[in-house]
């Protein structure tokens, strides 16, 4: 999946969560880790640690809540 792909599905997660104040870091990181793949989070925080390019304020600041995939699901 490509970068700018997993930019605009965190973004579209991201635009729903700021609706709801306070809270926008935190659902991000909750949605992610429950629905998306090791590979994807793997890959949106190799994105985030490369600069993080497109992606929303709420989604670099939900960076620290993801759970890291294991060291093997980021090589698949």
């Amino acid at each position: 999946m490509t970068d700018d792909k997993l930019a605009r599905m965190a973004n579209q997660i991201a635009a729903f969560f700021v609706t709801q104040p306070g809270v926008a870091a935190e659902g991000v990181a909750s949605h992610i880790n429950d629905n998306w793949s090791p590979p994807m989070r793997a890959a949106l925080l190799a994105h985030i640690a490369a600069g993080g390019a497109g992606l929303a304020p709420a989604v670099i600041e939900a960076a620290s809540r993801l759970r890291p995939p294991p060291h093997s699901a980021a090589q698949t």
